[in-house]
């Protein structure tokens, strides 16, 4: 893995100048990742020219510009890194990206030269475990579905409540299919919750699902034992449809699915399936495909809850994700290890 260093950074009589860096990704991401105080410590870190960042790296004054970057800064938007741009780089070391995955914009090339990538996804992990924790005790205490049968129910007596299943937020089961950085947290987060949790990942180490309260199962195990299961697996070649047919008719009637991971790790005509039918109801806040389709079904069947892709970092909760940033290239140029680097031979295990 490539050093946290930064070499050949001139120096003065004053000591050394500070690195030239740029900021790449769309406006959007930038007016909401920046704001002036976050913007005024990134000009103290790094000599960055007007304009304070660019979209494209394709136009010839990007291009005048890369030719003297020692970093960059990336985020939401931003074009791949090609050998090309790298050619017209020569001073780039290192690449600090404000978002989760790094897959969308760093190319082979960059591994190959050596570059120093580092990702922002353990703080957008945050929002996205609390955003689980919400729905699995709402949905635990069925707040949802009785929600919609009093409306729907608003003349009548209440012996419409005895169709609801029974709340599960005192010994309940609770799985998670994937030990990855939410799910690790998500299960940090339901220790203090009386739920059993359970655990299926095929890369996770057991003594640590073992610390953070759960037990490691296999996934057909824990479909058929969990009355809620959350998807936190990365989308790779081997996990696309991995919640088949077969598998969610292991689910127990009245049992929740929750996906805030990919919409591709579930078999979107099967879940559509299943809730028709009532049997069980989903919480999704991705889908396959992303939007979906005017006429999906998703949008008409009661047992489905739908938002729009947000359970990842929104708003203000994505400064979080731009200190993450700024302090991890604050360690960069002090020569200190880095916390939150990414390592290219493990990108066919994450996300």
């Amino acid at each position: 893995m490539a050093s946290s260093r930064v070499d050949n950074v001139p120096t003065s009589p004053r000591g050394p100048v500070r690195p030239r860096g740029l900021v790449v990704m769309s406006d959007q991401a930038f007016a909401d990742l920046f704001d002036t105080a976050l913007l005024g410590r990134l000009r103290e870190l790094v000599s960055i020219d007007p304009p304070e960042h660019v979209t494209e790296l394709a136009s010839a004054s990007v291009r005048e510009r890369l030719a003297d970057v020692d970093l960059l800064v990336t985020g939401w938007g931003t074009p791949v890194i090609t050998a090309e741009v790298l050619a017209g780089a020569p001073r780039l070391r290192a690449v600090f990206h404000t978002g989760g995955s790094v897959k969308g914009h760093i190319s082979q090339a960059c591994w190959d030269r050596g570059v120093v990538v580092t990702s922002a996804r353990d703080a957008n992990a945050i929002p996205v475990a609390e955003f689980t924790l919400g729905t699995i005790l709402l949905e635990g205490k069925r707040a949802r579905t009785y929600a919609a049968r009093y409306r729907d129910q608003r003349d009548s007596d209440d012996s419409w409540r005895d169709s609801v299943p029974p709340a599960i937020n005192y010994r309940g089961t609770v799985g998670l299919i994937g030990f990855s950085r939410v799910g690790r947290r998500v299960a940090a987060l339901l220790a203090p919750f009386d739920f059993d949790v359970l655990v299926s990942d095929p890369v996770a180490d057991e003594r640590e699902v073992r610390a953070a309260g759960a037990r490691l199962v296999p996934l057909e195990e824990l479909l058929a034992s969990s009355d809620i299961v959350s998807l936190h697996a990365p989308e790779l070649s081997s996990t696309r449809g991995l919640v088949d047919r077969a598998r969610l008719a292991m689910l127990k009637d009245g049992a929740v699915l929750i996906n805030t991971a990919r919409g591709s790790l579930v078999d979107t005509d099967a879940l559509i399936d299943e809730c028709r039918s009532g049997r069980i109801r989903a919480v999704l806040d991705v889908t396959e495909p992303e939007p979906l389709p005017a006429a999906s079904a998703l949008y008409d069947l009661a047992g489905v809850e739908l938002t729009p892709h947000i359970a990842g970092a929104m708003g203000r909760e994505t400064q979080r994700m731009t200190s993450l940033t700024l302090d991890e290239i604050a360690r960069h140029l002090r020569g200190e290890p880095l916390e939150h680097s990414v390592d290219g031979r493990a990108l066919k295990y994450i996300a």
